[in-house]
């Protein structure tokens, strides 16, 4: 059983920074890309800052040079930090990483999500 456990989310004024955390643990083997995703009410899933294994990082046009995200390997954790914080970054986000579990295959697991609101 694999978990990821986000914390860090919250309420910031336009401008401020937040950091968010996530965590995995369980029965990990390897993982692969980790990446954080938001969703704004009415709208869809977006990526927005993506790390693989090998450092190699993806990041949304809206978060480019506001956001940076980055990994501990040693403790299973990815980070985004978020500058500059606009209303329109306000959303659920979400953690995902590619893991394998066990002898299994790598699949994509979610985290249960954390609240960000950006008042203006």
């Amino acid at each position: 059983q694999v978990q990821l456990v986000e914390s860090g989310g919250g309420l910031v004024q336009a401008g401020g920074s937040m950091r968010l955390s996530c965590a995995a643990s369980g029965s990990i083997s390897s993982i692969y890309a980790m990446g954080w995703y938001r969703q704004a009410p009415g709208k869809q899933r977006e990526l927005v800052a993506h790390i693989t294994s090998a450092g190699n990082i993806t990041y949304a046009d809206s978060v480019k040079g506001r956001f940076t995200i980055s990994r501990d390997n040693a403790k299973n954790t990815v980070y985004l930090q978020m500058n500059s914080l606009k209303p329109e970054d306000t959303a659920v986000y979400y953690c995902n990483a590619i893991i394998r579990s066990g002898f299994g295959p790598p699949r994509a697991y979610w985290g249960q999500g954390t609240q960000v609101t950006v008042s203006s």
